[in-house]
């Protein structure tokens, strides 16, 4: 800290000595004609078409590392599609511009005009006929060889990670290009992208407990959305026959590897479909992903090779439990049976709890850390399924899959309830749940249900965790490594800028 301390004073004295001499320090009037990665590209396609005399290109960026031999000097600078070599000569440049770049540190931004050369080993670099430092950097960046290794750090200044971890700058790259590719595959299949209210005065569409707000003008609370779903299938019932959402959701819960309380998800919904359908265009979604992003349907995470070609597995949750859990299939109608198995396993479940609560937390502890490869599992429990249409071939289960890859769940989706009466009997339902304590149990949605009222047609929908899914094509680890600004705890700087701001305010 005293070293990082003098540094900081040195370039502040550096910088107040060029302000006496008349330079800017933070110009805006050098304009870029081409990027980092257009002029490697022309080294590639057109070599024959650089030299020392034309075309003459304008590029900037920051400067990473500097390399002074006496009247000339190398160095390198990186702009936001890659890295280059320059080459700078005094009698070029003249002295007083000269003089100035002698003054750049790493980190600063210059602006360089010049054209391309090779050196004596190949390199492309660019010869520099103009310099221009447009921007000066007061703190020093971490040491290129150690880089940012402290992983709070790299989190709470996730700008120092991305400019010196390429591997973080790919993990990001690569996400964006996840996305753009999952909207254009809705896209091409005639879905809509709509937006629905991120504060509503009811949460609903999931199991989970809200971030709660106040809206001044309107006198009411308000929640943040924990799912968009209820308000996505009221524009089907609206018309909207298929539409989709690329979504953030709040969930005021614990933060782990798998887990922030802010993250990302696309929900769509289908109308005159069924969960079955759902899964065929899951499938065909991952693999059009994998072979854009990663360049082939199966991938390596974590030491697992995961295969995303062909049709996946579809086992239903009590065939699950028995081939994967070693559940016996005689304990699986027994309640109490159940009940005694989970203590012989050490897993805590309630006595009160119905037997498919039971075995859906028999599945999530024996069943889903052994779901490497991607397996849907089908046949979920009403009791947990709120939203699920029920089975006709078995009405204590519904119509519903979730996707699990590498042990955990990247996918929801079911074919949904379009019966009001229905519906209204299982938020009944849900209501006692809450009445008993189940925080987390749906909240009644008398709107949602008026609204199924007008009549919504078969319509089938899911939601597809996308930081889970970055995770996978990224071979990330931890949901924070794949989020650009995950939530953290105050530092102690963040609690002694709280006292100051706090001391202003006071005064």
């Amino acid at each position: 800290m005293e070293e990082s301390s003098a540094i900081v004073k040195a370039r502040k004295e550096k910088m107040d000595e060029l302000k006496r001499n008349g330079i800017n320090l933070y110009p805006n009037d050098f304009r870029v004609s081409s990027t980092i990665s257009q002029i490697l590209g022309l080294t590639e396609t057109r070599p024959e078409s650089l030299g020392q005399d034309t075309p003459e290109f304008f590029a900037a960026g920051r400067v990473m590392a500097i390399n002074k031999f006496g009247k000339s000097s190398f160095i390198r600078f990186r702009d936001g599609t890659g890295q280059m070599q320059a080459y700078l000569q005094k009698n070029i440049l003249g002295d007083d511009a000269y003089d100035l770049f002698k003054k750049m540190d790493i980190g600063d931004f210059a602006g360089l005009r010049g054209t391309m050369f090779q050196t004596k080993t190949g390199e492309w670099t660019l010869l520099v006929k103009e310099f221009r430092l447009i921007s000066k950097a007061v703190r020093p960046l971490p040491e290129k060889y150690h880089g940012v290794k402290d992983p709070e750090k790299r989190y709470r200044q996730r700008y120092l990670d991305l400019i010196m971890n390429e591997q973080a700058r790919e993990i990001f790259i690569k996400r964006s290009k996840i996305v753009s590719t999952m909207r254009r595959f809705f896209e091409e299949r005639d879905f809509m992208e709509v937006e629905t209210p991120m504060m509503q005065p009811l949460p609903g569409g999931a199991e989970a407990t809200p971030f709660k707000t106040w809206h001044n003008a309107l006198g009411m609370e308000l929640f943040l959305r924990i799912a968009p779903e209820l308000y996505l299938k009221r524009l089907v019932v609206g018309g909207f026959e298929k539409v989709f959402e690329i979504n953030r959701n709040f969930r005021n819960e614990g933060v782990s590897t798998r887990h922030n309380p802010e993250f990302t998800m696309v929900e769509f919904y289908q109308a005159y479909a069924v969960y079955e359908d759902l899964m065929d265009m899951t499938e065909e979604m991952f693999r059009e992903i994998a072979m854009k992003v990663n360049g082939s349907e199966q991938i390596s995470y974590q030491g697992e090779i995961i295969d995303f070609s062909g049709t996946w597995p579809r086992i239903s949750m009590t065939d699950s439990l028995t081939s994967i859990g070693g559940i016996n299939p005689s304990l699986i109608d027994d309640t109490q049976a159940l009940l005694a198995f989970a203590r012989e396993k050490g897993i805590e479940i309630n006595k009160k709890e119905s037997r498919g609560k039971i075995l859906t937390k028999l599945f999530d502890n024996l069943v889903e850390p052994r779901l490497i490869q991607p397996t849907f599992i089908t046949g979920y429990p009403v009791e947990v399924s709120p939203l699920s249409r029920k089975s006709d071939l078995n009405p204590d289960l519904t119509d519903r899959f979730e996707l699990f890859v590498a042990g955990r769940e990247i996918a929801n989706g079911f074919s949904e309830i379009n019966d009001p009466a229905d519906q209204y009997d299982r938020f009944l339902q849900q209501a006692a749940q809450r009445m008993e304590g189940d925080t987390e149990a749906h909240i009644m949605d008398a709107d949602y249900v008026e609204a199924l009222e007008y009549g919504m047609p078969p319509t089938a929908g899911e939601g597809i965790g996308i930081d889970r899914l970055v995770m996978l094509l990224t071979d990330s680890p931890s949901i924070r490594e794949v989020i650009l600004f995950p939530h953290m705890k105050k530092s102690s700087k963040d609690r002694a800028s709280s006292i100051k701001e706090g001391d202003v305010q006071g005064t």
